[in-house]
């Protein structure tokens, strides 16, 4: 028997594409589902600049395949020395949709972020005035902060701080990966939502240690116990309009990924839809995965919902995802979620 569910054509409302060879690899795996995307700008050097998301804007542009419609929607990376006239003119010139906050070390290619908060301050004001979104990886990087607690002690001592001393600060905490992060954003008044990975919703930290060290399942942030994703499960499922998908698919060659220091990140562009639309069936949400992939985000940054529609079809057959993209720089490995997936995406 066929299932077939039609939505509109959604968005990644967080992406990385990379650069280079990896750029020109991994972006038909998102332009073959997804309208938009906001565009991490964590590169090397980052994108801290107008003149550099304009610059990095065209080179992913360049990057589609004839055929392939897509739009980049461009963020800025936070420093202390960001200028607030620069990220403003960015903004009113139509390019830059949201600013990113990368605490110092939090992550990959972090290094240039923040550590002193007075330091933005006046880049933050701007933004609240202005109504340009902060995108935040929401974690303390505290030598004395365990792992899995970084995500909730920065809600306290950082985020929540921050939100009350910027009235009218628009945040959009990124992939959340606690119920601390569900339970924060459903007590918080207009002005916050929160995004969801693919695979937060499928894996737990047992995933990553258990049986020996499985390094394509490493991420940051990293995995948590079983209780907080299936927190992170039934807010993705409820139907809330402040909670969207954002898959951080994060490309690495598999050099990168098992060496004695993998790099952080899941390659999920490929197959997240396949996979959302499992998780909403075991949820007995289907009828939510339109609002959580295709139609909150463009709420939250007051845009059009796609015109175009996506079809998800089920089968008795199972999806033969591949197991790898090849690149110019090396294979990344597809994110496998460890159970049979039936839904295809067309």
């Amino acid at each position: 028997m066929t299932e077939t569910l039609t939505i509109p054509r959604p968005d990644d409302w967080h992406l990385h594409l990379r650069d280079g060879a990896m750029l020109e690899a991994v972006l038909p795996e998102t332009a073959r589902h997804f309208g938009r995307a906001i565009i991490m700008p964590n590169l090397v050097p980052p994108v801290v600049t107008g003149a550099q998301a304009a610059a990095y804007r065209e080179r992913i542009l360049a990057a589609l395949p004839d055929g392939m419609a897509f739009e980049p929607l461009m963020t800025l990376y936070l420093t202390e020395d960001t200028d607030p006239a620069d990220v403003a003119a960015a903004h009113a010139s139509g390019l830059v949709k949201a600013v990113k906050l990368y605490p110092a070390g939090a992550t990959t290619n972090s290094a240039s972020g923040v550590s002193d908060f007075n330091k933005v301050r006046g880049v933050l004001e701007k933004m609240a005035e202005i109504g340009l979104p902060l995108c935040v990886h929401g974690e303390v990087t505290d030598a004395d902060i365990d792992i899995f607690d970084r995500e909730a002690v920065f809600i306290d001592r950082v985020l929540d701080p921050v939100r009350k001393s910027t009235p009218g600060l628009r945040v959009v905490m990124e992939h959340i990966t606690t119920k601390n992060g569900v339970d924060y954003v459903k007590s918080s008044a207009a002005g916050l939502g929160a995004t969801i990975t693919t695979h937060h919703l499928i894996i737990n930290r047992n995933h990553i240690l258990v049986g020996g060290i499985k390094p394509h399942y490493y991420c940051l942030p990293v995995a948590k116990r079983e209780e907080h994703r299936l927190a992170l499960r039934a807010a993705a499922a409820s139907g809330d309009a402040r909670f969207f998908l954002g898959t951080d698919s994060a490309p690495h060659t598999d050099p990168n990924k098992e060496s004695a220091c993998g790099c952080a990140g899941c390659f999920t562009a490929t197959n997240t839809m396949s996979l959302l639309a499992h998780v909403f069936e075991e949820e007995g949400a289907l009828d939510k995965l339109a609002g959580f992939a295709s139609e909150n985000g463009p709420a939250f940054y007051g845009l059009p919902v796609s015109s175009e529609t996506l079809s998800l079809r089920k089968s008795g057959t199972a999806v033969d995802f591949p197991e790898k993209i090849e690149t110019g720089d090396g294979p990344v490995t597809v994110f496998d979620p460890g159970f049979a997936v039936h839904w295809r995406a067309e």
